[in-house]
């Protein structure tokens, strides 16, 4: 599924062995988080449990969690851009850290409504 996203998953499963590979791994994460959230924020409205509550906090807390998404995003691909590439090996625990990090905030787009691009 992640793969049809274009979220190349060998290149994040290569990027922990070899560190040259972390820099492209951190930016694609990066950039295919953003898009998928910004895109969510576009052409996808609340729904689920978002429309069971009462009130417009909800619809607050949607559009909230998902632009933290898209600046996390924004994070992990500029230090994937700046950061790594400057020093590989002294940067590379760094770098897998936020890359693992960077998983649970691509579970959380794809369960708001990620996997509706597929269709």
């Amino acid at each position: 599924m992640a793969s049809q996203l274009g979220i190349p998953m060998e290149l994040i499963v290569e990027a922990r062995r070899n560190p040259a590979r972390l820099s492209v791994a951190l930016i694609s994460l990066g950039v295919v988080l953003s898009v998928v959230a910004l895109g969510l924020i576009i052409f996808l409205s609340p729904a689920g449990i978002f429309l069971r509550l009462h009130g417009s906090t909800p619809a607050y807390l949607y559009y909230s969690v998902l632009g933290a998404v898209v600046v996390f995003g924004l994070a992990v691909a500029s230090f994937g851009y700046w950061v790594v590439p400057r020093d590989v090996h002294g940067w590379h625990a760094a770098g897998k850290t936020v890359l693992w990090v960077s998983i649970l905030p691509l579970v959380l787009v794809l369960a708001l409504g990620g996997l509706a691009f597929l269709k």
